[in-house]
């Protein structure tokens, strides 16, 4: 009765808004959890330089469609699926994951939707529940379930602290500065070994 829960972004796909950003020459864009903690805030931001430009949900999708996760991904995740139950957890948003959640091998998915108007203008984002990272982890548990958690970002460390283990995915410094309780890997063999050795010592 063991479940792994995976942030999405940085973690078994690149960070969409830095694609976006990148290809679209905004550089404001390329802010992302790992840099502002406040989710609202930043999509708010997000949300106002791309009616600034002019941007709406085709173009980001445009950008996605070309996306891939990233190197080993794939393989990593379908070793994983063998052992443990996995759940990915993420604040992207349903519109934008679905081409990458195929490429991955459809893995369940919880995260948030977007609304945008006739002409495909993003006009507002809906979070599924505040906090659902952590939530969704904390009723894991209520089921009986050990669980361990990975990610890369602030928005990560809620559930990285709700879950029975939690593992840092190649942070940036400040995360690893602010939490210094999480262990760091920078790549799948070693993501894999430090899921392994939590379940261990939830025995």
């Amino acid at each position: 009765m063991r479940i792994v829960c995976l942030d999405l972004e940085g973690v078994l796909v690149p960070e969409i808004w830095i694609e976006f950003a990148e290809r679209t020459g905004i550089a404001e864009l390329r802010r992302t959890t790992r840099d502002e903690p406040n989710y609202d805030t930043l999509m708010k931001y997000r949300l106002d330089i791309l009616a600034n430009h002019k941007l709406g949900l085709p173009d980001i999708q445009a950008v996605i469609a070309s996306m891939g996760p990233m190197p080993g991904a794939r393989a990593f995740l379908d070793e994983l699926r063998e052992t443990y139950q996995v759940i990915i957890l993420s604040d992207t948003f349903y519109e934008f994951a679905k081409p990458l959640m195929q490429q991955l091998g459809l893995p369940t998915l919880f995260c948030h939707s977007l609304e945008a108007d006739a002409n495909g203008v993003l006009v507002n984002y809906h979070l599924r529940m505040p906090d659902q990272k952590r939530e969704a982890v904390k009723r894991f548990k209520e089921l009986n379930f050990q669980v361990v958690a990975a990610g890369d970002s602030y928005n990560d460390t809620a559930m990285l602290g709700e879950a029975h283990g939690g593992i840092l995915f190649h942070p940036p410094e400040n995360v690893i500065r602010e939490f210094p309780q999480y262990p760091v890997v920078r790549d799948y063999a070693g993501l894999r070994a430090e899921i392994d050795k939590a379940f261990a010592r939830t025995a």
